[in-house]
């Protein structure tokens, strides 16, 4: 036999590689906590190319994150997340028990981040950080669910994803929940290898903070149970015990998340009360999902393709790998979907889908290995992955992805005078307005209006007042009716928009 060579993952010409180490003969040192020694993690980043990579795109996402993290102004739902962290503890507990649709945890966070101060960067500061923690995460869910070569391409695609990056600079619930739901995720994932306590314990725990995370993480807690209930019905039949794991994980989410459950189903009641005014509903739901996940439609059409073939390969390795793919994404559109008819629905309630894209396109690397029986694959893979999100990026940084208030402010200032008024439409405008612009350094009256009505009651008693009327795409949820945008065309002189904020002057 001729003499076996390995080299970063290589042998010789004569014997194809079976599997792709790009790590060669290498083996890390370090398999617990009790390994993390200063010498052991030294000569680990010395020589596994994985973590070099995982380190270098982690460290770049890092940068991604904070870049510019105070640079676009607070925009309404941001400006609603103050509004709430500055209620004490148990004030934005009762807020959520009274109506506000989103759980209470997020906005206890930001509240203890107030001591740094209220600025866009203190807001953000929490999902830019746990966006970047996300990214080793993720790597580790891809290395439990096929391996590390799959994990070091969904954590590079997380890394440079524009999507994810916006959510990361945005002071909402969205990066947080995602942060947990990854977490989770690598519990799961072992737990159905091993059927371990501890590991269905800390999927228990760790989904329960995703679920006081956001409501919508309830989704995919949903179809991940079923999952498992799927590859462990078979087993339970033939012993009791092994339903004891997750059983526990399952009394844990149940007391950790018993009073905000009792809270979701009345807010749910009240929420589907009546139809949604704003949203998107069915398929284009799907679709805006995948596009925004994407970074753009264009790159859309590649990673799903991609996507799907990621899903076929995953059936060629392992039927229930396949099966676990269709079971989330099929099962978590389907609920979406009617949903979408019954409350609001934008994609980034579905933010957590970018664990299941990126993974399953992170499997083609295995269609095309089986090939080429090269790790250059793996690099292409990577490569690519950050090709396909560097023209959006460069968008992305080059001006405001959000309503610029403090722009719009600093315009206004200059055009009121003392004794003007000031109509904002809708009334709740106020919270992103009145963060950046003082009406009592300026000597003008702020009035709100939500409908026609009110805007014909204000120009009635305003006499000869200049009125300045401040407007956003939002009174069409405000007044689905349209009757305010049509008592503004016909009452009203524009002046200007700036990022989605209009301004008109009373005729």
């Amino acid at each position: 036999m001729g003499k076996k060579r390995e080299n970063r993952g290589k042998r010789s010409d004569t014997q194809p590689v079976s599997e792709c180490n790009l790590d060669g003969d290498f083996r890390s040192p370090v398999h617990s906590f009790r390994d993390l020694t200063v010498e052991n993690i030294r000569t680990t980043l010395a020589r596994s190319r994985y973590m070099q990579i995982l380190l270098s795109v982690t460290l770049v996402g890092f940068v991604f994150r904070f870049y510019h993290l105070g640079y676009n102004s607070l925009w309404l739902d941001e400006a609603s997340t103050l509004t709430f962290a500055v209620k004490s503890l148990p004030g934005i507990w009762q807020a959520t028990t009274s109506g506000e649709f989103n759980p209470p945890l997020f906005y206890w966070l930001e509240h203890f981040m107030l001591t740094f101060g209220n600025s866009e960067a203190v807001l953000r500061f929490i999902p830019a950080f746990l966006g970047f923690l996300t990214i080793p995460l993720i790597y580790l869910v891809g290395k439990e669910f096929i391996d590390r070569n799959a994990g070091l391409i969904a954590a590079t695609a997380f890394a440079f994803s524009p999507f994810l990056i916006y959510y990361s600079q945005e002071a909402r619930a969205y990066s947080l929940m995602l942060f947990f739901v990854t977490a989770s995720l690598i519990y799961y994932l072992r737990a159905l290898k091993k059927n371990d306590i501890k590991d269905w314990a800390l999927f228990g725990i760790l989904s329960a903070l995703a679920f006081w995370s956001h409501f919508y993480a309830l989704v995919i807690i949903g179809a991940l149970v079923l999952y498992a209930l799927y590859e462990l019905v078979p087993k339970i039949r033939n012993d009791l015990n092994t339903a004891r794991p997750v059983l526990i994980a399952g009394v844990l989410f149940g007391l950790i998340c018993l009073p905000l459950i009792l809270v979701t189903i009345q807010l749910f009641a009240l929420r589907t009360a009546s139809a949604p005014t704003f949203g998107i509903q069915g398929p284009d739901l799907i679709l805006a999902t995948f596009a925004q996940i994407s970074g753009s439609e264009t790159a859309m059409y590649v990673l799903l393709l991609l996507f799907i073939a990621g899903i076929v390969q995953a059936f060629l390795m392992d039927k229930n790998k396949g099966i676990f793919l269709v079971t989330v994404t099929v099962l978590t559109f389907v609920i979406s979907n009617f949903l979408s008819y019954k409350i609001p629905m934008q994609p980034r309630y579905l933010i957590f889908m970018a664990i299941v894209y990126f993974v399953a396109i992170a499997l083609v690397y295995r269609l095309l290995f089986t090939q080429v029986h090269s790790c250059g694959i793996v690099y292409g893979f990577l490569i690519f992955m950050v090709i396909v999100n560097v023209p959006m990026l460069v968008g992305y940084y080059s001006g405001y992805t959000k309503e610029d208030w403090r722009g719009f402010a600093g315009q206004l200032e200059g055009m009121t005078k003392p004794g003007d008024q000031i109509v904002l439409v809708p009334g709740y405008l106020y919270q992103p307005f009145d963060y950046y612009y003082s009406n009592k350094t300026q000597g003008t009256t702020e009035l709100y209006a939500d409908n026609e009505k009110t805007l014909e009651t204000i120009h009635r008693q305003s006499r000869n007042t200049t009125i300045y009327y401040i407007v956003t795409g939002d009174i069409t949820s405000a007044d689905p009716t349209g009757g305010a945008v049509a008592w503004l065309e016909n009452n009203t002189k524009f002046l200007g928009n700036r990022n989605g904020i209009s301004l008109l002057v009373s005729g």
